[in-house]
This record gives C-alpha cells, structure tokens and sequence, in this order.
C-alpha cells in the first residue's frame, strides 16, 4: 500500500515518536522525505 510513497511523519512526544512511525513506513515500502517528534500541549 505504501509501496514508492513519499511520506511526512509527525510523532508525538508523549505518543508515538516519530523515529518509530519511520521505521514502520520503511518496512512497508515508502520513502520518509520528512520525520519528526513534536510535543502537543
């Protein structure tokens, strides 16, 4: 599904982190042009 997509990852400090998202979307195919961990308050 994700196979040769362009992905931009938004994790979540107190969630998921983006680092983990990353991981999973390569695993799947994709390519992360964009990752990061940001905190939401």
């Amino acid at each position: 599904m994700l196979k040769d997509k362009k992905v931009v990852i938004l994790g979540d400090r107190d969630g998921v982190p983006g680092p983990a998202i990353e991981e999973c979307v390569k695993t799947a195919g994709a390519e992360v042009v964009f990752s990061t961990t940001e905190c939401f308050v």
